[in-house]
């Protein structure tokens, strides 16, 4: 569909909920014209009256006059002179596309390249453009790769899409502004009926009656009835648009595989799926460990840090390549299912150019490391830029030895209950005094099914392992605060306790059995853990 024809239907569409709010505007004149002439007095009054309370939200979405406008991303604006070679590249991209390059290159810090265009008179007129690349997407992608994106967004510069933009989020944005006021209005007829019943009930009961049920069925049904009309006119609006929009994306990956190659193309779109993938595991599991510790990477490993985790993990990324969305596209969703984009690329004939040979993205930066500490002050929160900034390895050890203490705080305040705590020593004193205040520990915590209705030997075979998963805790919780064992960070798997002790390890398990044993005997444990 060429953009004068998506231009029209845009306009048609948009043109659709000004013709519906005039169809019930005429219904609702309609009305009152028939109450006029046939009713009289009061009843004729209410119609008049309820015309117009309806026709207030008509009116005013039918005469929004300004499109609202999304904040852009968060970012770092980079000048041609800060990063010539990357807006040199991108200046190529366009003119192999055949478009205008960007007015600005925002670097961001997600998984993705996008653009915009600040276009005039419901984009009838170019405007501003601006092209935003995240330095996550760099780190994992090759130059050829970062080019096949980049044709992919300009692909949508060409295609006028971003022109057509205002035109579509005016029609989306008048529809939802009219369908939030119908809405709106029906909740506080609601409310105001449900106070209504509620003063008449309360004043019931006092006079010792008996109080009616509050009903409101009934209440607000006008406004319902006209929010689902412009409802239903919505959902046909976003199928319409999304429809398009997904065409748009099609048409866009075309655009990339004239540009970088058919490979490039198709490679881009599987590295982006496991690239998104590694971004949020990354983020969650290492850049924001330590923030429950007041900490956060060094300067530029907030974001940089990255390229570790996809080194250290390249065989699950290579899984992650392979395993593309295949489920059918959502008539709401903006772009096809990934695996048929990459299906419809990789069915092209070869083209030849492979893609290889092209160093990292990241190259293309005049200085990687400085662009991405520089973006760490342009998104994140000065409450995150005022933390402490410290190496991996003392983020991990620190941040994992505060929150396994505070795990164990439920287990300090059990022993503390039972008066056998709150510490490892103070516990072993206690199971030494009475062994049996082990069964009264573990009865203080949660229990499945099965151990609450055991009795006898079974109870304890049920307890004996909660036991020994407190008694673990204790352990690591003395043995970090004395420095006697420290949390080692890997790239490549969850962080692990290493002990400096040689044989530690193969020690404590026969320990922590002896503890839990019929025949207890806490030795083994306090000359392990509690000895000087």
């Amino acid at each position: 569909m060429g953009a004068s024809l998506r231009a029209t239907r845009a306009l048609v569409l948009l043109a659709g909920f000004y013709l519906l709010g005039l169809v019930l505007l005429a219904v609702l004149a309609a009305a009152d014209f028939a109450a006029v002439t046939w009713l009289h007095g009061p009843a004729a009054a209410k119609v008049l009256i309820v015309s117009a309370v309806l026709a207030v939200p008509i009116v005013r979405g039918m005469f929004m006059l300004r499109t609202p406008k999304g904040e852009p991303p968060a970012g770092l604006p980079v000048t041609e002179a800060q990063e010539p070679v990357l807006w040199q590249a991108v200046r190529e991209v366009a003119q192999q596309v055949g478009t205008r390059a960007p007015d600005e290159i925002v670097l961001v810090d997600e998984v993705n390249a996008a653009v915009s265009e600040d276009a005039k008179l419901l984009g009838l007129r170019s405007g501003t453009r601006s092209l935003y690349i995240g330095l996550p997407l760099m780190t994992g992608l090759d130059e050829m790769q970062l080019r096949a994106v980049l044709a992919h967004e300009m692909g949508h510069y060409a295609n006028l899409d971003t022109r057509l933009t205002p035109l579509i989020a005016r029609g989306r944005a008048q529809l939802i502004r009219t369908i939030e006021h119908f809405e709106a209005r029906a909740e506080n007829k609601v409310a105001k009926e449900r106070a209504k019943q509620e003063k008449k009930a309360g004043k019931r009961i006092a006079k010792g009656k008996k109080a009616k049920e509050i009903d409101t069925t009934g209440d607000g049904a006008m406004y319902r009835a006209m929010a689902k009309l412009y409802t239903a006119y919505a959902k046909f609006y976003m199928r319409a648009t999304l429809s398009s929009a997904r065409r748009q994306e099609l048409a866009a990956d075309l655009a990339s595989v004239r540009v970088a190659g058919r490979d490039s193309a198709a490679s881009a779109l599987r590295e982006i799926n496991a690239l998104d993938s590694a971004h949020g595991f990354y983020m969650a599991s290492y850049a924001t460990l330590g923030v429950g510790a007041g900490l956060l990477p060094l300067p530029g490993q907030v974001f940089g840090g990255l390229r570790h985790l996809l080194d250290a993990r390249a065989q699950e990324l290579d899984g992650l390549r392979e395993e593309l969305s295949t489920e059918p596209a959502s008539p709401y969703d903006s772009h096809p299912a990934l695996a048929d984009r990459v299906a419809r690329i990789e069915a092209l004939p070869d083209d030849g150019r492979t893609g290889l040979g092209t160093g990292p993205a990241l190259g293309l930066l005049a200085d990687a490391d400085r662009a991405l500490t520089a973006l760490e002050g342009a998104v994140l929160a000065p409450e995150a830029l005022a933390l402490k900034r410290v190496g991996w390895e003392e983020l991990v050890h620190e941040s994992m030895t505060l929150y396994v203490g505070q795990g164990a705080q439920d287990v300090r305040d059990v022993l503390t209950a039972e008066g056998a705590g709150p510490d490892l020593g103070t516990l072993l004193d206690a199971i030494d005094a009475d062994p049996a205040v082990r069964w009264r520990i573990t009865d203080r915590f949660p229990k499945s099914e099965k151990a609450q209705a055991a009795t006898g030997r079974t109870a304890r075979e049920f307890a004996r392992p909660v036991l020994r998963g407190a008694l673990n805790q204790l352990v690591t919780v003395e043995l970090t605060a004395r420095g006697a064992a420290r949390w080692q960070m890997s790239w490549s798997d969850s962080a692990v306790l290493t002990y400096p002790v040689p044989g530690f390890e193969d020690e404590i398990g026969p320990a922590l059995d002896a503890a839990t044993a019929d025949q207890c005997d806490t030795e083994p444990l306090r000359k392990l853990v509690l000895a000087p």
